[in-house]
């Protein structure tokens, strides 16, 4: 069909989708990013339950499922915040870690509240993030992973990003994810790190199918 979009993120949220299409952009010869680069419910793809013990499972569940439902390429992620005092935790539960998902504010404050007599020393932390990308046949099955590493601070900074990103501080850097601009925080993110080391593998893709115009 002309016109239909050649990469599916397999995900509803718009900050991901906002993510990616900054990373793509200019990156995959004869990719139209804003046309090309669509979340799943453009093509009414069903959510995917992760039911993974790791990132890298999740990612490689919801990729596929959404490639074999929609017909075309889907990308997908799985990322979270691991926290060295709490063995790594919130983890792949970071997104419902106070009981809703989605839920960042209550994600934020049952956080701080479980790590408020933390020193900073011992607050080190990192963002992690698997991403897959599959094809509709199964054929093309690839995850690669990113990291950003930091400390979290004691209250929220910032008013930018979603999720954790108020709360940590890149290693070397003395504002929190929240405060960097987009081209910033995608030059580092776990994400953008992720995502990066994919485009390899979308570039073969799109272009053994034909797809690139």
């Amino acid at each position: 069909m002309v016109g239909a979009p050649l990469l599916v993120l397999a995900t509803h949220n718009q900050g991901k989708l906002r993510e990616l299409r900054e990373l793509l952009r200019d990156q995959v010869p004869g990719l139209d990013v804003d046309a090309d680069v669509v979340d799943a419910g453009v093509l009414h793809a069903p959510d995917v339950v992760e039911t993974g013990i790791s990132f890298a499972e999740n990612s490689r569940l919801k990729a596929s499922e959404v490639a074999r439902f929609t017909g075309v390429l889907a990308i997908a992620d799985d990322s979270g915040l691991a926290v060295d005092v709490l063995g790594g935790a919130p983890g792949i539960f970071s997104a419902r870690w106070a009981g809703k998902h989605g839920d960042d504010q209550g994600n934020l404050e049952l956080l701080l509240a479980q790590l408020s007599d933390i020193a900073p020393a011992h607050r080190g932390a990192r963002f992690v993030c698997a991403a897959a990308l599959a094809s509709p046949d199964g054929a093309l099955d690839v995850v690669e992973e990113g990291i950003l590493e930091g400390t979290l601070l004691a209250a929220p900074r910032g008013d930018g990003g979603f999720g954790y990103d108020p709360i940590l501080q890149p290693v070397g850097m003395n504002v929190s994810c929240a405060e960097l601009s987009s081209d910033e925080k995608n030059a580092i993110s776990h994400r953008g790190n992720a995502f990066r080391a994919l485009l390899p593998h979308i570039v073969t893709a799109l272009s053994s199918g034909g797809h690139l115009r």
